[in-house]
């Protein structure tokens, strides 16, 4: 039987505000069940306990740590019209960002998404004719987003932002075709063009920008599954820093570029979790402990927490997943 979650105002009634502030803020909160299912977690990851329907995904911080911006699929995982929220951690209370009834997606990954810089917020959108690029600024009014990229015959997805915000990366592939995904890179103002950075037929996704400005980290299919790498921002040095079986994806920067963090079922799970590795490659530690699904993870700019998306089981086909946050590991 699936719990039901007090709305803000039941539990502002009850006087157990400061509860969910410091369950949900500081990471705190004890082991926490996922809503439907059999599975349990053994973690001390803690729900962000929104009332709105929908499947939340993607969480990416806010610059200063108060906020996540997240995209609500309407109809299930993946599956519909998709809008962009933001949800302040204090209180729990919703902003709608961007919905327009096409599927607007961010990319975790926290500041390539949120930049602090311009507080511009990019993300992809399907509106017509096919998916691009857009940023809107961070309280930006409905129908105020920019259009970036401009491909007639490619579709744009998991668009990321550099630091200083010029120039993004991102997916793409011919439009109609699900695979062999290419990363480029564009700069805003149109001087550079659309420049590959991974070879055509490799079928990489995901790119997400360093926070220390040199390095891009995606996921790439090596044998048939994706696993990790990490480039410059030219392309050069495509790098592999996670080996073994399983599926390797999702992978994002901790605040300093050191870590990578990403999902994975590695060492024979039966759904992902969370785990993290040196930039450089090397031995990887598990994050997160759940019998269930945990995937899409974000740092917090302080490099305390980590956000991510969770479902008790298999997501693809599911009503979708929900938002939990859990303590960083120590170095």
């Amino acid at each position: 039987m699936k719990k039901k979650f007090l709305s803000i105002g039941q539990i502002l009634a009850l006087g157990a505000f400061l509860i969910v502030y410091i369950g949900v803020v500081a990471g705190c909160g004890g082991t926490t069940e996922e809503s439907g299912g059999s599975a349990s977690r053994s973690d001390e990851a803690t729900l962000v306990a929104m009332t709105e329907s929908g499947s939340h995904q993607n969480p990416a911080w806010s610059p200063d740590g108060s906020a996540l911006l997240f995209t609500r699929w309407r109809s299930g995982y993946n599956t519909g019209a998709a809008d962009l929220f933001v949800v302040t951690l204090a209180d729990l209370a919703l902003r709608t960002l961007v919905s327009d009834g096409s599927a607007n997606v961010n990319l975790p990954g926290s500041a390539s998404t949120w930049n602090g810089t311009t507080d511009e917020i990019v993300f992809t959108s399907s509106r017509d004719p096919h998916d691009e690029a857009y940023v809107i600024g961070e309280n930006g009014a409905r129908g105020s987003a920019t259009q970036v990229t401009s491909r007639p015959n490619h579709v744009v997805f998991e668009a990321s932002l550099s630091p200083d915000a010029q120039s993004i990366v991102f997916e793409s592939h011919q439009v109609d075709v699900e695979d062999n995904g290419v990363i480029f890179r564009y700069k805003r103002d149109g001087s550079e063009g659309y420049v590959p950075l991974t070879p055509a037929g490799m079928d990489c996704r995901q790119p997400v920008w360093s926070p220390t400005r040199d390095k891009i980290v995606c996921q790439c299919k090596v044998g048939g599954q994706f696993a990790v790498f990490v480039m410059k921002t030219d392309g050069a040095t495509l790098t592999q820093v996670t080996g073994g079986a399983g599926e390797m994806t999702d992978p994002s920067f901790s605040p300093d570029g050191l870590m990578v963090v990403y999902s994975s079922n590695e060492g024979g799970l039966a759904q992902a979790n969370l785990f993290v590795v040196p930039v450089t490659g090397g031995h990887s530690t598990r994050v997160t402990n759940y019998s269930g699904y945990d995937g899409a993870p974000s740092w917090s700019p302080d490099g305390t927490k980590i956000a991510f998306e969770s479902s008790p089981s298999d997501p693809d086909g599911s009503a979708g997943t929900k938002l939990y946050i859990i303590a960083a590991l120590s170095p």
